[in-house]
């Protein structure tokens, strides 16, 4: 019985295999065939995927020198133009990628998702704690919703970059509540200079000069020096004014260094106009009928100078100053001016189309990075109010960059040259080539 069983099994594999050997050799038969196929059509002239070898390889001419260069510069010309395709395929993919990305962070938002800042925003409050925590905020508005705001709850203002120096921004939010705030003057300006502007607010007392006395009474105090009980002069290698006056005759680098000489440079600054770099206010102020020019920002105003002048003609000057070790916003308070503690990076305080002049002597130059310089160009073009002036004092630069540079940037703010004249700067030397350009600039009407 098992082996009638097994005879039919057995004829049955070898039915099998001989059908699997059959199939193998079709197989290798028509691999045979579609490849010669495959090969007469692509060497065929009529193939659209026709390949030509003396299309792509120089044909070698053994005795022919003439005919291989023709060849040769011919493969190069060839390779030129595949480079050149590549590199037009390479700045689409970009743009097609740049564009896809775009593309997703608009679904994203549409979506209503959270996106990767917001979390990591709400991240960065989580890990504050104390006095820092409840400087960043949010705060709940206690009447809800407003309008005006378009939300019920308030952030109080704080530099974006100030996340980057959580450790820093910690130490300065240490303090007893109510007390004394440290004397970190030079700490915080760093912090301000970094990005972290504006600083939070912080609940306490700043020190107070020992044995304080009011400052002269104008407009004697425009051309005074205050007493030195009228400061604090922890944060400053000086330790009072006799040394900050003496210090345009010491040697060493100092930002404004014989700014605090009244005596001295000071007191004629802006009297005289030389016909080139050197402006004078009065002939500035010629240019518009009197009293239309009356209020104005100078920005990097030293110790306060040119907006002691200006308040000679009864025009209000704002001067933006730092503290670079010397008291340069106590200074410009003491003579009865507005000082404001700001960096040039930070946005004017002020609305669009408001102020009649803005002024700004050295401190707007090549130090300042293209973009960053721009932005603040166009930032001033928005708060002069129309046909305002801009009084651009001393900018100084390499000579390759005014041409190449600055005159387009100027160009794009789109102020309109009242005057315009450049001179060399030669206090470093003539071989450095560099250049001053002061300017009168004004906003156009329309």
């Amino acid at each position: 019985m098992g082996s009638m069983d097994e005879y039919p099994s057995s004829r049955k594999q070898s039915y099998q295999q001989q059908q699997s050997t059959i199939r193998s050799k079709l197989k290798l038969v028509l691999l045979l065939v579609s490849s010669n196929l495959l090969t007469i059509y692509l060497f065929s002239s009529s193939s659209p995927l026709s390949f030509r070898w003396s299309d792509h390889v120089p044909v070698i001419h053994l005795w022919d020198s003439q005919s291989l260069l023709r060849e040769l510069n011919s493969t190069q010309l060839h390779l030129s133009q595949a480079q050149s395709q590549l590199s037009d395929l390479r700045r689409r993919l970009l743009t097609s990628n740049s564009l896809i990305e775009t593309l997703l962070t608009e679904l994203g938002r549409i979506r209503g998702g959270a996106s990767n800042s917001d979390e990591e925003l709400s991240g960065w409050r989580e890990e504050l704690s104390g006095e820092l925590k409840l400087a960043v905020g949010p705060h709940k508005l206690p009447l809800g919703f407003t309008s005006q705001l378009d939300t019920d709850e308030i952030y109080p203002s704080l530099g974006a970059a100030c996340r980057r120096f959580q450790d820093e921004l910690a130490q300065y939010m240490n303090y007893p509540i109510g007390g004394e705030c440290p004397v970190d003057d030079i700490f915080a300006q760093h912090l301000m200079l970094k990005g972290c502007e504006p600083l939070p607010r912080r609940r306490c007392h700043s020190k107070s000069p020992s044995g304080y006395i009011p400052p002269a009474p104008f407009p004697s105090s425009l051309w005074s020096i205050p007493p030195d009980t009228s400061i604090v002069w922890e944060p400053y290698t000086c330790k009072n004014y006799t040394c900050l006056v003496n210090r345009g005759k010491a040697k060493g680098s100092y930002d404004c260094k014989d700014c605090f000489d009244l005596a001295g440079r000071e007191k004629t600054r802006w009297l005289f106009d030389n016909g080139g770099l050197d402006y004078s206010i009065d002939n500035v102020l010629s240019l518009r009928p009197p009293g239309t020019i009356r209020i104005g920002l100078d920005i990097g105003g030293g110790s306060g100078t040119f907006a002691a002048r200006m308040r000679e003609q009864n025009i209000t000057i704002v001067t933006s100053s730092m503290n670079f070790d010397g008291p340069f916003n106590s200074f410009i308070a003491s003579r009865g001016l507005v000082p404001l503690h700001i960096s040039v990076a930070n946005r004017l305080p002020f609305f669009d189309h408001t102020l009649d002049i803005v002024h700004s002597m050295h401190v707007l130059s090549n130090w300042i990075p293209d973009l960053v310089l721009e932005f603040a160009l166009f930032d001033i073009f928005r708060v002069l109010r129309p046909g305002g002036l801009f009084w651009l004092d001393h900018f100084f630069c390499v000579g390759k960059e005014m041409n190449s540079t600055y005159v387009p940037m100027f160009d794009r703010i789109g102020f309109r040259k009242l005057r315009w004249d450049a001179g060399r700067k030669l206090d470093r030397g003539i071989e450095k080539n560099e250049w001053y350009l002061s300017a009168l600039l004004e906003k156009p009407m329309t």
